[in-house]
């Protein structure tokens, strides 16, 4: 680490890197959990890195070896971010001199780093990315590669990194069963290859579809022993990494304690969080912030539904045109799926979807031209960012709710051309209005209507129509108007603390001629949502 500067452009450009390939590690990720999260580990991990280097006022290397020493082990996230966290402490302890950095200096540095990861995990698994640090520190070891300047010595480290990763099913059953490469070591390697990039300026490779490297092995994956992944931070003035790690095993698996005598990042898979959290704060302050408990059962499920879209997508027969929604609520997702929409992504009002998985989407659909429904106002900017950076005809049609994109959907024909299917579904919206019936938060007056805590609060194309203590007052005001206004259907759309649809049935069977058609959305936040035409 020869200056602030240069090293915060080389993270940058690791975490850039890094970040292209993050839903493609996520989805190789079966080991040591299927759980989907390496790619996003890994990220976060190497971003918190990279936030305290645009913080740091470091002068000397040894100020800063240390800041981003304390900065990988504060930020560390997951099994895999935890690992890399002590090839980082690792490198930075060899580099904290100073002095210019040339093949030999990165020699030291790469094996300082795999060492420091080696004597962290008390049980080291090869095939992993333990295998892909130490193989890629042998290679630049060789004294014909530590005799060239850094930027050459890397590139002939990052090629054995390459072939390290290609050759981790040899070594790791789980790997060999599921016929994918192990996740974690594909993130050191990306992440290596982005400081190459920022050296010398070679492009860098397309990243691989992620479907491309999937099998059906690798999409189905049993839940993992234990339920919660479980990281926390124990800071002290004489911890005892080693006995802290003794007392946690007991409680779980997949354990690290890794850190220094005055900061501990602890990592563990446990169905008994708060035990681990209590032997923690028995030996040290555990700041609350720093918590972080993750269900692995719920993240290898969301995991294989995601893939089994996009593999359901890809080999799918070619269309002229595809759809591609986005919804929450697993009954609001089967029915935009019956209306013809090959990937529905999960997401709505605060669980936005990225702009990665969106492209993921597009790309994973056979055709080349795609229609997008983002279903939601806040999803809709993200929506015309993937479809900008696609290279295929995306056209985002703006659909503001679930109940629009249903009838947007409602004419789609996967066999037309997508200029015909945009015309359709834009003139299905101009013929529908759509309402929600929420709780409100706090009392409140929106749009000139006045609204209490805890009351029912029902929108109308979006903005305030009718408030309420129960949810019968509002809901009726709704069916009232869309008799006034000459609409004849209505579909309800039941979601978490809604009526019986019996009840919603019965009380307006035969109401001012209108038709009622009631179905389970699963939705959060709105009991009901509603379309009328």
């Amino acid at each position: 680490m020869t200056d602030l500067a240069s090293t915060g452009r080389l993270a940058s450009a690791a975490l850039a890197n890094l970040e292209r390939h993050r839903r493609r590690i996520n989805a190789l990720n079966v080991y040591p959990v299927p759980d989907g999260d390496t790619g996003t580990n890994l990220t976060l991990t190497v971003r918190g890195i990279v936030d305290a280097l645009d913080r740091s006022g470091a002068e000397t290397a040894a100020d800063l070896a240390a800041e981003v020493q304390r900065a990988a082990t504060m930020e560390a996230k997951g099994n895999s971010g935890v690992i890399l966290s002590t090839i980082v402490r690792g490198i930075a302890t060899s580099l904290a001199d100073g002095a210019p950095v040339d093949g030999t200096r990165l020699a030291g540095a790469l094996r300082a780093g795999a060492t420091s990861a080696y004597d962290a995990v008390k049980h080291p698994v090869e095939g992993t990315m333990l295998t892909v640090i130490r193989e890629m520190a042998e290679e630049a070891e060789r004294p014909e590669v530590s005799a060239l300047p850094l930027a050459d010595a890397l590139r002939l480290a990052v090629a054995r990194g390459d072939g390290a990763v290609a050759r981790t099913p040899e070594l790791l059953d789980t790997l060999r069963d599921a016929g994918v490469v192990d996740a974690g070591g594909v993130g050191i390697v990306e992440l290596a290859r982005g400081v190459l990039h920022e050296l010398t300026g070679e492009p860098l490779p397309e990243v691989p579809d992620v479907v491309d490297e999937l099998t059906d092995e690798s999409i189905h994956q049993q839940e993992s022993a234990r339920r919660f992944c479980t990281t926390f931070v124990v800071e002290g003035e004489e911890l005892d990494l080693d006995g802290l790690h003794a007392t946690l095993e007991s409680v779980g698996d997949s354990l690290l304690v890794t850190g220094d005598p005055t900061v501990a990042k602890v990592h563990l898979h446990t169905d008994e969080p708060e035990r681990a959290l209590e032997l923690g704060r028995a030996v040290g302050v555990v700041d609350p912030v720093r918590i972080e408990i993750s269900d692995m059962h719920r993240q290898t499920a969301e995991r294989e539904r995601w893939l089994v879209q996009l593999q359901s997508a890809a080999t799918a027969p070619t269309t002229s045109t595809a759809l591609v929604a986005v919804a929450q609520g697993s009954g609001n997702r089967e029915i935009l799926r019956s209306e013809g929409a090959l990937i529905v992504v999960e997401g709505g009002p605060t669980a936005n979807p990225s702009v990665g998985q969106l492209l993921e989407a597009i790309t994973a659909v056979g055709s080349e031209h795609v229609i997008v429904l983002p279903n939601d106002p806040n999803i809709r900017l993200a929506a015309e960012r993937a479809a900008e950076e696609s290279t295929k005809d995306v056209r985002v049609i703006a659909t503001t709710s679930i109940p629009e994109g249903i009838a947007a959907a409602l004419p789609y024909d996967a066999s037309a051309e997508i200029d015909s299917n945009e015309a359709a579904m834009r003139d299905a919206l101009a013929g529908i209005d759509a309402a929600e019936i929420t709780r409100a938060s706090r009392s409140a007056t929106v749009d000139g209507v006045a609204v209490s805590e805890g009351d029912f609060l029902a929108l109308l194309g979006g903005r305030a129509f009718a408030t309420g203590g129960d949810i019968w007052t509002v809901l009726d005001a709704l069916v009232d108007r869309f008799a006034t206004d000459g609409h004849s259907f209505v579909q309800v759309l039941r979601g978490d603390g809604a009526p019986d649809a019996d009840e919603i049935a019965e009380r307006y069977a035969g109401r001012d001629g209108l038709e009622l058609d009631v179905q389970w959305g699963g939705q959060p936040h709105y009991p009901l949502l509603l379309s009328a035409e």
